[in-house]
């Protein structure tokens, strides 16, 4: 994190915070012709540097990505155990998001993170989970039954309460 505090200028010459490519001539860097036509001859720029849950001034709390765990189920068809074992598995390498998941063969549940703007994000991307990924991991053709999109404050509050799958719950692929 660079030693500049938000709203103060940087020193000419200094270098921009973590990341960027703030520095005169750096790739990406824009001429002091094409910095904005509508500042004064020789204004520069001011470089802030925010940290994180920080938010800049106007900018709305929905547009900041917030953590939901998600619990996706889904049913059908019973399927040999070892190949919804095998594709549960490729899922979970495929997406390394994935926390757990557990299967029968009848049915598998699936609970992960996701990083959002908002509940309908989250809900959306959940929805698409299984039927994008039927193919390229030899998912069964079964149909989602159930979906539950919690934030991160709604998840810690059923642990602390005893509700919610038990927090040693191994990660991976497991038996119902």
């Amino acid at each position: 994190m660079s030693g500049v505090r938000p709203g103060t200028a940087a020193p000419r010459g200094g270098s921009a915070s973590r990341g960027g490519a703030g520095a005169r001539g750096a790739p990406g860097a824009r001429s002091g012709a094409t910095r904005g036509a509508n500042r004064a001859g020789g204004e520069e720029r001011a470089l802030t540097s925010v940290a994180a849950g920080d938010r800049f001034r106007g900018e709305e709390p929905e547009h900041i990505p917030r953590l939901w765990h998600v619990t996706l189920s889904v049913s059908g068809a019973r399927a040999p155990l070892t190949e919804v074992r095998r594709a549960l598995e490729q899922l979970a390498h495929d997406h390394p998001f994935l926390l757990t998941s557990r299967y029968a063969d009848d049915h598998a549940e699936i609970r992960y993170w996701e990083e959002a703007r908002d509940l309908h994000d989250a809900a959306a991307v959940a929805l698409r989970l299984w039927g994008e990924h039927r193919q390229t991991a030899g998912l069964p053709p079964w149909e989602i039954v159930g979906l539950e999109v919690i934030d991160r404050a709604t998840y810690h509050q059923r642990i602390a309460a005893g509700y919610g799958p038990a927090p040693a719950t191994p990660v991976g692929v497991h038996p119902f």
